[in-house]
């Protein structure tokens, strides 16, 4: 009896279904499409490499006991990941992928559209996309001489193609920097800003911005030679070039770039003569149009160990910063990466995490990958008390540091109660004392709004939260009790 894809495929469902956590399963496994059966192989259609990697990774053993169920021990299975979905000028992408289990371990097997009902491929752009991916499974960088040899439209621009405009959540702490980056993606080389010089903290989003700008150039000018080298590479390169006596080489390969991206400047400092060299080739650059973008960890003004001549130049175009996001941004890109990932999270979730990692955007992208896999091994639904689990063991708190965790557990032991009943919906006269207390705190010691002060406490409205800050404030000052009490609490918490 013939097996088509569709059926095979659902009862595979049901063995995967036994093995993996509800979470895991409508995550990362209800996504996938069946499209094809055939010789034994059947192929899956899965939304993203993201969903590739992370299936090859940690489910492969699953996939396989599947598959030898259904088709046998001759059964094999093939991935056709999505890699550009396409719009209306461009029709969507896919590569074929076998799974590891199979003879040729994680072989590129054919490239190929998704089926559309427009009927024809333009030769020029699948050539250029399939010439793209099998670059990005070279070594990370060549030497840079070999790349003359190429035709410049193929060339590696070492940009990863993740880092887009649509990833990069705009907010107060980056809206110059990512306007700026737009009209420079329309028009690279023909704005004011030209040198385009992004500064700020660690993780905050300046290679993503500047990659993102690379990416949309060579999206709208597949012409370009778009390059992206951090400057520790740049010297690197230099100093072969020095032992090699081909310096002149290097210069000239520089010189053929179109939109030059230049990560890290500061690490040019004290290198004289890599100094020199970038000069002239940022002259060069600049006086024939052409975009360089370059990011740094402070404005140029504050760079230490640079040439001034350098330097005056940085100061030519646009000097834009990235600052850490607020909350609302937070929440937006916590959102965002969520979605992407194709996980739902409970709001109560995202508004903890926004909440208690500030610092950085990296240690909150950390931060989710880490409570994905935590859901996914631990099989549990992700919640908040996972996310506390997860941050618990991520995020680095200070002594002096007020969060609501924090005022949670030093009232619950004050008051000689469990958290869970602290949070509970139980009116018990010394709990619900303890409760309004706690939020009084969280109130006045946090910059946590109400809405998400009241979801850490059982869900409770934001009006409650007001009313509790109110009772204990008039209470404390007729009640010499809960006066004293609220002293007590103040030492523990270490709170002047």
């Amino acid at each position: 009896m013939l097996k088509d894809c569709a059926t095979v495929w659902n009862n595979c469902l049901e063995v995967i279904r036994q093995e993996v956590p509800v979470q895991s399963f409508k995550t990362l496994f209800e996504p996938i499409k069946p499209i094809k059966l055939q010789n034994n192989i059947l192929t899956l259609e899965v939304p993203s490499p993201y969903f590739y990697e992370w299936l090859e990774e940690h489910y492969v053993h699953i996939l396989k006991k599947a598959i030898d169920q259904e088709l046998g021990p001759e059964g094999k299975l093939e991935y056709s990941i999505v890699v550009d979905r396409g719009n209306a000028k461009q029709e969507p992408f896919t590569l074929k992928v076998r799974n590891s289990s199979t003879p040729k371990n994680n072989t590129v097997v054919n490239t190929q559209p998704v089926q559309q009902e427009k009927p024809q491929q333009r030769p020029q752009q699948q050539q250029q996309k399939q010439r793209k991916f099998e670059r990005e499974q070279r070594p990370a960088f060549r030497s840079p001489f070999e790349i003359p040899q190429v035709d410049p439209l193929y060339q590696e621009s070492n940009i990863n193609p993740n880092y887009v405009f649509d990833t990069f959540i705009e907010g107060d702490c980056n809206r110059l920097a990512r306007s700026a980056g737009l009209a420079i993606a329309k028009k690279p080389g023909v704005t004011a800003f030209n040198p385009f010089v992004v500064y700020g903290g660690v993780g905050l989003g300046k290679t993503h911005l500047a990659q993102a700008i690379g990416n949309d150039i060579k999206t709208s000018y597949p012409d370009k030679f778009v390059l992206y080298v951090s400057s520790e590479q740049f010297t690197q390169q230099f100093i072969e070039a020095l032992k090699n006596n081909n310096v002149q080489e290097f210069t000239n390969f520089y010189l053929m770039v179109d939109v030059l991206i230049v990560d890290d400047i500061q690490f040019l400092a004290g290198k004289e003569k890599t100094q020199e060299n970038f000069f002239h080739i940022f002259n060069r650059l600049h006086q024939n149009n052409k975009q360089i973008i370059m990011t740094s960890d402070c404005p140029p003004r504050s760079l230490q160990g640079l040439q001034e001549r350098l330097l005056s130049r940085f100061k030519w175009g646009l000097t834009a910063d990235v600052q850490k996001p607020d909350f609302e941004t937070r929440i937006a890109i916590v959102k965002t990466k969520m979605e992407s990932e194709g996980v739902i999270v409970p709001e109560d979730v995202v508004e903890y995490i926004s909440y208690n990692v500030q610092s950085n955007i990296r240690e909150l992208e950390g931060v989710l990958i880490s409570l994905i896999a935590n859901a996914s091994f631990m099989r549990k639904e992700i919640d908040l008390e996972l996310a506390k689990t997860t941050l618990l063991n991520i995020v680095r708190n200070t002594d002096k540091e007020i969060t609501i965790d924090f005022i949670q557990q030093i009232v619950a032991d004050y008051f000689g109660i469990t958290i869970e009943q602290l949070v509970s919906k139980t009116r018990k006269k010394d709990i619900a004392m303890a409760r309004q207390i706690a939020m009084y705190f969280s109130q006045q010691y946090t910059k946590t709004p109400l809405k998400s002060i009241g979801n850490q406490f059982g869900g409770r409205d934001h009006s409650t939260v007001v009313h509790a800050s109110k009772t204990i404030t008039k209470k404390s000052s007729s009640d010499a009790t809960i006066s004293q009490t609220i002293d007590n609490l103040l030492k523990r918490m270490d709170i002047k």
